[in-house]
């Protein structure tokens, strides 16, 4: 069997595997509405902490961060650190670790821990599965033209990404951001405090030598032989974790393809492990699980007013509360923090927003892609990414050495996931009679981008001898979706040049949504949490 039917057929059995496993033995011949509780009852004994009760917040705090990502995470740090009380409200659960437990579900045959309140998901495999209604770590949000993947947890994205965290050029920066920020005072100040907060470092040899980064090697080699140097990326894994995980002394995570739907064995160094938790040390700071903000208001005499439902993890509504504040932080994320806002604006809840409150939104240029291995052999299933290229020849873009997500078998792919320099901008738009917020994505825009990134992939695959063309296949390129949402309330225009938002003092965006659409050819994470450390800073010392 050649390399392309192998695929298909391996691909089909993938297929059958995830629906058979989708409904455990006791609910065949169940109704669909009968299977979620059953589901329920097996997560209830599997991670029995995403189901306690959380005491409610205070009526009344001096200030709420608005979810627990990147940014959201700094500003709480510093707040805490200030003194200043601090009530952070995340939507998601609140998920342990554990050496040797299954905490999170992997993406080859994922259950409803893995994905927020949907029943069903098509990634960039392009293999439907299906499990049960549940409130799992990752929402992947459907807009017109684009699937947009972002966090639902405490840690939001730093649970579910891939761990690179690195700095654009200066070129590229300034390009984006319009002089708005200075490229300079990151890289002295913020970059660098960012690094040594999250304790990025490069892949160590040892680890880039073992089994599961094959693939890592076999990608450098060929990136190589086209004429390329490949890039170490700084990660934000624990490497010691990884070491426990080859010596069998922790369950296998990381080295065995799972990190878009968590790491149990906490390899990942997310937000729980260092700003959240240390904002929680304070004393100062307090972190509310299952609490999921619908609208922001400020009252005549400038307080803050955030209605909010508590949710059960299986989605239940617990109750509904409603929350006041004199400052007001939001690090939804690009999409959560543009949706507040816009609705906002448009209900008459924040009317003293202006125009560029929902404008400047992007996908960084995202695309995955695949080409052959040079060889047939094992290419391992690691997680971290070790290695990046930059091409400029034409559109400028990275491509990022990636694992394959959602395969459990070997196929013989290298994967990548490349970045472009993607000039596309998009607007949120109200819906008056559902009350809804979204967008419409150009396919024109993403057909660019795949097309650019595929002809740098391609030329590599030519000139290293790759022995299967995976677009034929249709695996590279799952091109309507992001993992990088960026804009929709852009410094220098939906708020001043720290994240102050134009129109109503003591309202602040902290998160991606700050972003105008693109971090340059690079994962927006670093870029994210510098930004959140310089503005909050800023915002601390004036007192505003």
């Amino acid at each position: 069997m050649d390399r392309r039917a192998l695929f298909k057929a391996a691909g089909a059995a993938a297929l059958i595997g995830v629906v058979g496993s989708a409904v455990p033995r006791a609910e065949v011949g169940l109704p669909r509405a009968a299977a979620g509780p059953i589901w329920h009852e097996l997560f209830a004994q599997w991670v029995p902490e995403i189901f306690g009760p959380v005491p409610a917040p205070p009526e009344h705090t001096e200030a709420i961060v608005i979810g627990s990502g990147f940014g959201a995470a700094v500003s709480a740090l510093r707040l805490a650190e200030a003194g200043i009380p601090t009530t952070v409200l995340e939507r998601g659960s609140r998920w342990p670790n554990d050496p040797w437990r299954e905490i999170f579900t992997g993406d080859d045959l994922p259950d409803g821990r893995g994905f927020w309140h949907t029943t069903s998901f098509t990634g960039v495999t392009k293999v439907p599965m299906q499990f049960a209604d549940f409130g799992g770590v990752l929402d992947c949000t459907r807009f017109q033209g684009i699937d947009v993947w972002r966090g639902a947890a405490v840690g939001g994205g730093s649970v579910i990404f891939t761990g690179a965290m690195i700095a654009p050029e200066r070129r590229f920066f300034d390009h984006v951001f319009g002089g708005v920020v200075d490229y300079g005072e990151l890289d002295a100040v913020y970059y660098p405090r960012v690094r040594a907060k999250l304790r990025l470092d490069q892949m160590p040899e040892d680890i880039y030598r073992s089994a599961p980064f094959t693939h890592s090697r076999a990608w450098d080699d060929q990136v190589r032989m086209a004429g390329y140097r490949p890039v170490p990326n700084d990660s934000i894994f624990t490497w010691n974790v990884l070491r426990g995980e080859l010596a069998g002394t922790v369950r296998a995570s990381a080295t065995a393809g799972r990190s878009n739907l968590g790491n149990s064995n906490g390899a990942k160094f997310d937000l729980n492990q260092n700003y959240l938790k240390d904002a929680e040390a304070t004393g100062k700071a307090k972190i509310y699980p299952g609490h999921r903000v619908d609208t922001i208001a400020q009252e005549a005499g400038g307080r803050f007013v955030v209605t909010v439902t508590y949710l059960a993890p299986t989605g239940a509504i617990r109750g509904n509360r409603t929350l006041t504040c004199d400052k007001l932080f939001l690090g939804a994320g690009s999409v959560g923090t543009s949706e507040l806002l816009v609705r906002a604006r448009e209900t008459g809840a924040l009317p003293r927003l202006n125009e560029h409150i929902g404008d400047g939104w992007g996908t960084n240029g995202d695309v995955v892609l695949a080409r052959g291995g040079s060889s047939v052999a094992g290419n391992g299933q690691g997680v971290p990414s070790a290695s990046r290229i930059f091409d400029d020849t034409g559109t400028a873009l990275s491509l990022e050495n990636w694992y394959i997500p959602g395969i459990p078998f070997e196929t013989g792919a290298l994967a990548s996931l490349a970045m472009v320099l993607d000039p596309t901008r998009a607007r949120f738009g109200y819906d008056p009679v559902s009350g809804g917020v979204g967008l419409s994505w150009p396919r024109r825009a993403q057909d660019e981008v795949t097309a650019a990134a595929r002809a740098v992939d391609r030329r590599i695959a030519e000139r290293a001898g790759a022995l299967a063309e995976y677009s034929a296949l249709g695996y590279d390129a799952n091109a309507q979706f992001t993992a990088h949402p960026l804009g929709g309330a852009v410094l220098g225009r939906a708020t001043d040049s720290y994240g102050r938002v134009h129109g109503h003092p003591g309202l602040y965006v902290m998160d991606g949504a700050a972003i105008p659409g693109s971090t340059g050819t690079v994962n927006p994470s670093l870029t994210i949490t510098a930004l959140a450390e310089r503005n909050i800073e800023a915002i601390i010392r004036a007192g505003r």
